[in-house]
This record gives C-alpha cells, structure tokens and sequence, in this order.
C-alpha cells in the first residue's frame, strides 16, 4: 500500500512540473523585459491588463490577438510588436495574464 501511494505522489508531482505556468513562459518568451506582474516598465503591469479585461468575456481572444499580433495605441504610443510562439504556450500565458489581481 505504501508503495501505491508512493507512486501516485510521484506521478502528481511530475504531472505538475510538466505543466509549463504561464510566468515561466512569459520569462521564457522575453515577455518580462517589457512588463512585469505589480509594474509598468515598457509596456502595462500584468495586473493592469487584467484590471482592464476583467469583465470582458472575449478577453482572452482578445488579449490572444494582441500578442499573437502586435498592437499599438492600447495603453500608449509604444508599439507592441507580434510575438511568435506555439499557439498552446499563448493560452497559457493569456490565462496567467488575466489570473493576475
């Protein structure tokens, strides 16, 4: 019994280290050189965005085309540029952005 339990633990903790989360992948993707989580460096705090988007129920679409896309003119003159990453990463990131409060 104790080796059943042993395995389970081992196969949840694995499970949950394959997971990537989405600020692993935000650092992974260069994304913290222009914004982090609590403050605005280039680009809006995550929280903000998540502020901004809070109610909207297209936000993760929308949020999706933003970075997938570029954007310009949302939170200042400083462009976005389109980013380039698998479309799989890009929802887990736009789930982190928008879990920010």
């Amino acid at each position: 019994m104790k080796w059943l339990l042993a395995a389970l633990l081992a196969n949840l903790a694995a499970a949950a280290q394959a997971a990537p989360d989405g600020q692993a992948l935000a650092a992974k993707y260069n994304c913290m050189g222009c914004h982090q989580v609590n403050s605005a460096v280039v680009g809006p705090a995550y929280k903000a965005v998540a502020d901004k988007y809070r109610n909207d129920k297209a936000a993760p679409q929308r949020l999706a085309d933003k970075i997938k896309k570029g954007s310009v003119g949302t939170w200042g003159k400083i462009p976005m540029p389109a980013q380039q990453l698998s479309d799989a990463d890009l929802k887990i990131i736009v789930q982190w952005v928008l879990s920010q409060k």
